[in-house]
């Protein structure tokens, strides 16, 4: 096995021999197994970082085996400078979650880890494919852990809330999955993404594919107006789940747009672009506002997600360096800050069994040291300069700017509503004098939760101050990427 297999099959095989563990009785077993394998799946993943050569576009760690060899289906793996990041980023996550999870989850423990280890495995495999059915595969792959995640750990109305997470995302990769089928037969039998990226194709034909592409990817991004399952899944999935989905999850469709939309059909990517701008706009500016109205905190940070993406494509759609290279950044920063505030979330649920903003006041009297993590991870979501958050829509409205200075305006508004709803958020939990006896009874966050709040504490200020190690690997893929979407393959 190369690395690539290592990354992808070492978190699945920890997750199969959690769920062969069986008994509540082992809970405490299954939980150091499964930190164990989490820490083994991100520790294989950092020499594709180390090894990672700089100045390059081409796929590197590349795997390329038959599969499916009457179909030509390969077992086609590579990373470039756009995909690594999310490699790693999805294995670091996945430490995260097993420590959130380690007191909170009581029943089914070792399905609840198995489901996560494979969840892992399954979505580094999307960011590591190079065949398009290889790719759908993986990508479909993941609703099903998450969908039982969701199912059976979540809350009231869980079954409400994994069917209609099932079903949105299902719908759209229905559409996708017929694309792919085209690309198929166009290409001659093959199902190599490097092959259909140059294959001659129509403006009405690049067109229908575009937007079966963007059914898939709008979706699981989400983007405005199909980001109306987002709200009630997190508000619904327990907080490793949220954590996970926001993170790592959403990805999935804006690395989709960049591996499939805006190299198979650039034509049609650079027509309806205006279109993807102001459905990334009203992501950005009036679900920020939806954010500000929430009473629910997951809600809030459900929302606060949607706008955040919305800067994601937004960055792609600009059709610049920046903007696509801030696009990139931006869902890096955004899988260490959403995480972050949905585990802040979880602390307090896990004391009081209540998201209810107003069910909360003075938090900081009773739980400093929480507050100072929950107020500095706030600051990175309002975007503050110093963190992680700030750098990645700095660089897409910078883009912006340069695209059309119109635009660049209208997203920056994301920074002050941004800084509305998270700041207000934080002023009525956490700021002011005790407000009940559930505030004045609770404990603050113990070495576990403190651990975790650390690990991304650091991820967060690191990526803040210093992002160069994150442009430096993504700068030669972005611009070549960029190089091939400008050449109309009709000429």
């Amino acid at each position: 096995m190369s690395l690539l297999s290592l990354a992808i099959w070492t978190p699945i095989f920890f997750g199969v021999v959690l769920l062969a563990l069986g008994r509540d009785e082992q809970a405490r077993a299954v939980r150091w197994l499964a930190l164990i394998g989490a820490v083994v799946s991100f520790l294989v993943t950092l020499p594709l970082y180390t090894r990672f050569e700089l100045g390059t576009a081409a796929m590197q760690f590349v795997e390329n085996a038959p599969w499916i060899a009457r179909f030509n289906v390969n077992y086609h793996l590579g990373v470039d400078g756009i995909s690594l990041w999310f490699v790693l980023l999805t294995a670091f996550i996945n430490i995260i979650v097993v420590i959130a999870s380690w007191e909170s989850i009581t029943r089914r423990v070792n399905q609840y880890m198995g489901a996560f280890m494979i969840l892992s495995g399954l979505m580094i495999g999307v960011f590591a494919a190079l065949d398009g059915l290889l790719f759908f595969v993986f990508f479909e792959a993941t609703l099903i852990p998450m969908y039982l995640i969701i199912g059976i750990w979540g809350g009231p109305n869980k079954i409400y809330a994994a069917f209609k997470f099932f079903l949105y995302t299902l719908l759209g990769s229905l559409l996708m999955l017929l694309a792919l089928v085209f690309l198929y037969v166009k290409s001659g039998g093959s199902f190599d993404l490097a092959t259909w990226h140059k294959l001659p194709l129509s403006i009405p034909v690049q067109t229908l594919l575009f937007f079966a592409f963007f059914a898939a990817f709008a979706v699981k991004v989400p983007m405005w107006p199909v980001h109306t399952w987002l709200p009630d899944v997190h508000v619904e999935a327990p907080t490793g789940g949220s954590a996970v989905l926001a993170a790592i999850m959403l990805k999935l469709g804006a690395y989709g747009f960049l591996r499939f939309s805006l190299p198979i059909t650039p034509d049609a990517a650079h027509e309806w672009a205006w279109l993807m701008i102001a459905l990334s706009l009203t992501a950005v500016i009036y679900v920020g506002l939806v954010a500000m109205v929430q009473q629910d905190m997951k809600k809030l940070v459900a929302y606060s997600s949607v706008a955040h993406m919305g800067f994601v494509t937004l960055g792609f759609f600009i059709f610049n360096p920046l903007g696509v290279a801030g696009g990139v950044v931006q869902m890096i920063a955004h899988g260490f800050v959403s995480a972050a505030m949905f585990l802040c979330i979880g602390v307090l649920y896990d004391r009081v069994h209540s998201r209810e903003i107003a069910s909360y006041g003075g938090v900081i009297n009773t739980m400093p040291k929480f507050a100072a993590f929950a107020l500095f991870f706030a600051m990175a979501n309002c975007g503050l300069p110093g963190t992680a958050g700030f750098v990645g829509e700095w660089m897409v409205i910078l883009g912006g700017v340069q695209f059309n200075f119109w635009i660049g305006l209208a997203a920056a508004t994301a920074l002050i509503f941004g800084a509305a709803y998270t700041l207000w958020m934080f002023k009525r939990v956490y700021l002011g004098p005790v407000a009940n006896d559930d505030v004045k009874g609770l404990s603050d966050i113990n070495a576990r939760e403190f651990l975790m709040l650390t690990l991304l504490a650091a991820a967060v200020l690191y990526m803040g101050v210093y992002p160069k190690p994150f442009t430096d690997v993504m700068d030669a893929s972005v611009l070549d990427l960029l190089k091939h979407v400008a050449v109309s393959k009709l000429n």
